[in-house]
C-alpha cells in the first residue's frame, strides 16, 4: 500500500472505527494531555514535554513511512519515556498529586469580616513600615496545600496577627529576622521557616535569595507570598510561580482583602494590574518632575 493509502487508511479508522466510550477515552485523554501542558507552562518541563511529543510524532510518521530501522529505535526510546518523565517531571507531578489531594475550597478562619478587616490593617500597616525602613521581609500565606513541613523548619510562634509582632521578627539583628513567617488563618504559626529556592533560570539577577525563596514556594503550593526587598524596600507578591512587583499601599490591601473575603477575585490578574496602573502613575510623576 502506497502512503497515500496508508493516510486514508488512518483517518478512516479515526472517524468510523470508534464507538462512544473510545470517544470518551479521547476525550479524558486529551483533558489529562491539557493538564499536563497547563502544569508544565512557562518552566523548564514544559521544553522536554514539547521534544517528548516531537518523539511521538516522529515515531508515528516513521511506522507510516515503513521506515522500520528509525521506528524501531524511537519505540525503544518511547517504550522507557515513563521512567524518563517521571525523574524530570519530579516536581510537577508532585505539585499534580498535591492538587488532586486538595478538597473544597476553604477559606482562611476568620472569626468576623471585622476580624477579617483587622488582618488586613496589621498586615499591611506592618509590611508598609517594614517596607519604608528598607527591612527585608518575607511571608507566607498557607492556602488549601498544608505547610506543616515548612512550619517545623522554624520556631513555633502560633500567635495572634499582630502588626508590631511582624515588625519585631523582621528586625536586623534578631534571632528569626533571616528567615520566613508562615500565616495560616488568622494565626502566626512559625517564624525563621527555610524555604526551597525557585530554580527558575529566567530571573532576573536583581532578585535575591529572599525573592528566589518566596517564588520557590509558590512553585509547589498554592501559597500566597509577600516580600519586601532589603536593598530598594520594594513590596512584591508571588503567586503560582509568578512574581509581581512594585505593590504600593492600595494594592497591598487588594492582595490580602482578596484572601480573607468568600467573594474572591483572581488575586494574581487584579494585583498586576494594579500594580502595571500605579508604576504608569510613578512615570508619569517622574517626567513631570524632570
Amino acid at each position: 500500500m502506497n502512503i497515500t493509502g496508508r493516510v486514508e487508511t488512518f483517518f478512516w479508522n479515526i472517524l468510523n472505527r470508534p464507538v462512544l466510550k473510545d470517544w470518551i477515552d479521547i476525550a479524558i485523554l486529551a483533558f489529562v494531555l491539557y493538564k499536563a501542558f497547563m502544569l508544565t507552562r512557562q518552566t523548564r518541563a514544559s521544553q522536554v514535554l514539547k521534544g517528548f511529543g516531537v518523539l511521538i510524532i516522529v515515531s508515528w510518521l516513521s511506522d507510516l513511512l515503513g521506515l522500520k530501522a528509525l521506528n524501531w529505535l524511537l519505540m525503544s526510546v518511547l517504550n522507557n519515556g515513563a521512567i524518563v518523565l517521571m525523574i524530570l517531571f519530579q516536581p510537577e507531578l508532585r505539585r499534580a498529586l498535591e492538587q488532586l489531594g486538595r478538597g473544597a475550597k476553604i477559606d482562611h478562619i476568620v472569626d468576623s469580616q471585622d476580624e477579617g478587616d483587622r488582618i488586613v490593617f496589621e498586615v499591611s500597616q506592618a509590611v508598609q513600615t517594614l517596607s519604608h525602613r528598607r527591612v527585608g521581609a518575607l511571608v507566607v500565606f498557607e492556602q488549601k496545600t498544608g505547610l506543616r513541613d515548612l512550619i517545623e523548619t522554624g520556631t513555633t510562634i502560633d500567635s495572634r496577627i499582630s502588626g508590631p509582632l511582624l515588625v519585631s521578627i523582621f528586625e536586623p539583628n534578631t534571632p528569626l529576622h533571616d528567615g520566613a513567617v508562615i500565616i495560616r488563618g488568622n494565626r502566626i504559626m512559625a517564624a525563621g521557616c527555610v524555604l526551597s529556592l525557585s530554580e527558575n533560570s529566567s530571573l532576573g539577577r536583581d532578585l535575591g535569595t529572599r525573592h528566589r525563596a518566596g517564588l520557590g514556594v509558590t512553585e509547589s503550593t498554592d501559597a500566597v507570598v509577600l516580600i519586601v526587598s532589603e536593598e530598594t524596600g520594594i513590596v512584591s507578591m508571588a503567586q503560582s510561580g509568578r512574581l509581581t512587583r512594585h505593590l504600593d499601599g492600595e494594592a497591598l490591601v487588594d492582595v490580602l482583602n482578596d484572601m480573607y473575603r468568600s467573594d474572591r477575585v483572581n488575586l494574581f490578574e487584579s494585583v498586576q494590574s494594579l500594580a502595571r496602573k500605579f508604576k504608569r502613575k510613578g512615570e508619569r510623576k517622574d517626567e513631570r518632575v524632570s
